[in-house]
């Protein structure tokens, strides 16, 4: 773990308000590096944004919930909804920041249907994101899986058909992109194969628009933080111009801005 802290916090004249917001952020760019950009923001308005950058997928959840954090950013919607179900917690969404899609990637293959009977595939560990490159094989038909379940809940246990005898190892999110040597193909999210060379024109297969929603990255915080001043100041700067003029120009313009999300809309959705 990497921590960035900023000052000890702002106060007004007479002493009692807090000017400080507190973040946990992945060590990702971008999560990282708009992050940073929000902190000069907030600066310029007398706000001081502390950052605690991390590189797994577990302790931002738990620490905002534990009330170390005021807020973090480092997950999809889909995701915070699992992680919620499965940990007994009541983290919320407070805003989306960007589109994050996924594909499966291969360093020897051109195109799905040239993996090899028994091909290891490697797909995120967690709930929320497996069933995404289940889904991407079942569309090219290497696959059949039980049609009802939402994308966001499906897992292998929902595989019907097998006929190419794929074989699934699952591991951690963060690091799928760093796993492609090690087997035939590989799901990974745009952003982290980017950060491995490799261009979203690299993918064997990309989502389409159809499952853009529930894996939009947010800030998500507990539900005493929405609609604070501190929740809008931070929505503030990082729906900014210079946020998105950093996305704009992030590997050529890959990942599209959410910022127009209906947030309590789309939440409602992705829980029901």
């Amino acid at each position: 773990m990497s921590v960035s802290l900023v000052g000890c916090g702002l106060s007004d004249a007479a002493g009692g308000e807090d000017r400080t917001i507190t973040m946990i952020v992945t060590e990702s760019a971008p999560f990282q590096e708009p992050t940073e950009l929000v902190k000069e923001q907030l600066e310029e308005d007398g706000w001081t944004l502390e950052t605690t950058y991390v590189t797994d997928i577990i302790q931002p959840n738990q620490a905002v919930a534990q009330g170390e954090y005021d807020a973090n950013f480092f997950q999809n919607l889909s995701y915070l909804d699992q992680f919620n179900d499965d940990h007994g917690l009541d983290v919320e969404t407070t805003f989306a920041v960007y589109e994050a899609p996924g594909g499966i990637y291969s360093e020897d293959y051109d195109s799905l249907e040239d993996l090899p009977s028994g091909a290891q595939i490697a797909i995120p560990v967690d709930t929320a994101n497996n069933g995404r490159a289940l889904k991407l094989l079942a569309d090219a038909g290497l696959l059949e899986i039980d049609e009802s379940v939402e994308v966001s809940e499906l897992s292998q246990g929902d595989i019907v058909e097998n006929p190419q005898n794929l074989e699934f190892v699952e591991v951690d999110q963060q690091s799928v992109a760093q796993s492609l040597s090690d087997v035939d193909a590989a799901f990974a999210f745009v952003r982290l194969a980017a950060e491995i060379g490799l261009d979203a024109d690299d993918a064997v297969v990309l989502e389409g628009d159809d499952v853009a929603l529930p894996f939009t990255c947010v800030v998500a915080a507990n539900p005493d933080f929405q609609g604070t001043e501190k929740a809008e100041a931070l929505q503030e700067a990082f729906q900014s111009q210079e946020v998105q003029d950093w996305f704009d120009d992030y590997q050529g313009g890959v990942l599209d801005t959410a910022f127009d999300v209906d947030i309590d809309e789309a939440w409602t959705e992705v829980q029901g």
